[in-house]
């Protein structure tokens, strides 16, 4: 096997799947949500019964002889309830969640973030949307990457995620070399780390379909997690989760920049 060397970005930080188990999830998005609205609702009332219970042992939040004291305790005690569970809560529906999906409460996908992931999916990102500069791949690069096309289509349907995105990511990856290795000993068509391959369930990171499922789940996550918004699905993608926590969006890294424009700079070529 060849070695081709490439130039990662944050090697250390490429990906950060401690959420994810398996490359196949039992639960479609809409039940996931359904799912955290549940266990969320099952804290809100035990933590109400909690409140509820404390309340009755100092006479009510408003006073034994307050008028109407026990109807605005209970609305009370719920509203508070919900607001903490809310906010930080408890970790008692953070724990049934996981328990359930075996995955992390916090990657549940919200309704906008799937609309928006189903738009990609429908290829309504139009050449206009985007501020890259277009970029057209070698004739090379193009001809390596129809030999994934299968594999790519497989992925798209699999996790809903458009196919020229995919296409887009793999060509900034590796540009469409299955054999592609980094000097941070990232392998493959999208860069997997061999920690994070096991954590996908890659079992074999040179296999082009493992690394693409792999590659196109975890990108599929980001893009829930940040709502839908490519550029910091990318960052994510590229520099880590925690730099775009930490700088709360795309980290000031110019590689990462450049990583975001030239994965759009590639979709707009698809797209136009």
């Amino acid at each position: 096997m060849n070695e081709i060397q490439l130039k990662i970005t944050h090697p250390g930080e490429h990906f950060t799947t401690e959420q994810m188990h398996d490359l196949q999830s039992r639960y479609s998005p809409q039940q996931k949500i359904k799912i955290a609205e549940a266990t969320k609702g099952f804290e809100s009332l035990l933590t109400s019964m909690m409140l509820k219970s404390m309340n009755q042992t100092t006479g009510g939040m408003f006073g034994e002889e307050s008028l109407g004291g026990d109807y605005y305790d209970t609305i009370f005690e719920s509203e508070l309830a919900t607001y903490m569970t809310r906010s930080k809560g408890m970790g008692i529906s953070d724990l049934l969640y996981k328990k359930i999906t075996g995955e992390d409460i916090n990657t549940v996908p919200t309704l906008k973030g799937l609309n928006q992931i189903r738009d990609l999916k429908n290829l309504n990102i139009k050449p206009k949307d985007l501020d890259s500069p277009l970029i057209n791949p070698t004739e090379s690069s193009l001809k390596r990457l129809e030999n994934y096309g299968h594999f790519i289509s497989e992925a798209s349907r699999k996790f809903q995620i458009d196919q020229n995105l995919i296409k887009s990511v793999i060509l900034t990856e590796s540009a469409g070399n299955e054999q592609a290795l980094s000097k941070a000993n990232a392998k493959g068509l999208m860069q997997l780390m061999d920690g994070t391959a096991d954590q996908l369930g890659v079992k074999n990171v040179w296999n082009p379909k493992e690394n693409i499922l792999g590659g196109t789940k975890y990108l599929s996550d980001l893009l829930r997690q940040y709502d839908g918004d490519i550029k910091l699905a990318l960052a994510g993608y590229n520099a880590g989760p925690g730099n775009v926590e930490k700088f709360n969006g795309i980290p000031p890294f110019p590689e990462t920049k450049s990583y975001i424009s030239r994965v759009l700079g590639y979709l707009k070529y698809f797209n136009s």
